[in-house]
């Protein structure tokens, strides 16, 4: 008799249907496990620690605008105004945008001078679920303002 064996890359047909279900069956379970970790509100306060040097931070002279709820977190309009004169002795040299939910707290930094004429900025930023975000503004003085706000995120943009 004959031996009617199919064989692939040198095995048998059932033993390559077998191995080849278990890779699969392992590719499946890997995309089951978290992939990233996301920042956390220490995550935050640590890199605006780092901003400010240790001083303090007050509140009042910057407004940030986000929606309430973000039905996509894939392109969330984010827009910061501090109150300021922009003068050549008073102005905002930075203003600095933070998650506390994202893969890393750092979303973006503006470098402003008194020529920029209002201290305004705006972007669109992934988020990846419900947060707060924080706008920080370092002044000419030295001195710093931030506002914080909770979004919602309904379907996250970042792997949430």
């Amino acid at each position: 008799m004959t031996d009617n064996k199919i064989t692939v890359a040198g095995m048998e047909r059932r033993d390559f249907l077998v191995t080849a279900g278990a890779g699969v069956v392992a590719l499946m379970a890997a995309a089951l496990v978290p992939g990233r970790a996301f920042a956390k509100p220490e995550d935050a306060e640590k890199l605006i620690t780092e901003y400010t040097g240790g001083k303090s931070v007050s509140e009042g002279r910057v407004t940030l605008q986000l929606p309430q709820i973000a039905e996509n977190g894939n392109t969330v309009p984010v827009t910061v105004d501090v109150d300021s004169p922009m003068s050549a002795n008073d102005f905002v040299k930075k203003i600095h945008i933070i998650s506390e939910g994202n893969p890393t707290p750092y979303v973006a930094t503006f470098n402003l001078t008194p020529m920029t004429g209002k201290a305004e900025v705006s972007a669109r930023m992934r988020m990846a679920r419900t947060q707060n975000v924080v706008a920080l503004a370092e002044m000419s003085d030295g001195s710093f303002y931030a506002a914080k706000q909770q979004i919602k995120v309904t379907i996250g943009g970042c792997g949430g």
